[in-house]
């Protein structure tokens, strides 16, 4: 699993740049995560789609882990929940 944390700490304009995307090795799970606009996470999508992840999942602290929003891997699936701890 790799970690992407697109967090911010002061309210933001949608022009902001995106923090840079951390490597991904082909075919691994990309754990987006941190404390931003809704808005923030679909620009986070919208990147992580054209990258080497074959997962992207949503972190939720509430859930204990990742919620994947996309899947090209069998066995994993949308909606299911990847059990992690968040790594920063």
């Amino acid at each position: 699993m790799v970690f992407w944390n697109i967090g911010v700490d002061k309210p933001i304009a949608p022009t902001e740049a995106m923090p840079p995307m951390p490597a991904i090795p082909a075919g691994d799970v990309l754990i987006i995560g941190g404390r931003a606009p809704t808005w923030r996470f679909g620009m986070a999508l919208h990147a992580a789609h054209g990258s080497a992840a074959a997962v992207v999942a949503f972190f939720d602290p509430r859930l204990g882990g990742g919620v994947v929003v996309a899947s090209h891997k069998p066995g994993i699936s949308e909606g299911q929940i990847l059990p992690c701890e968040w790594q920063d």
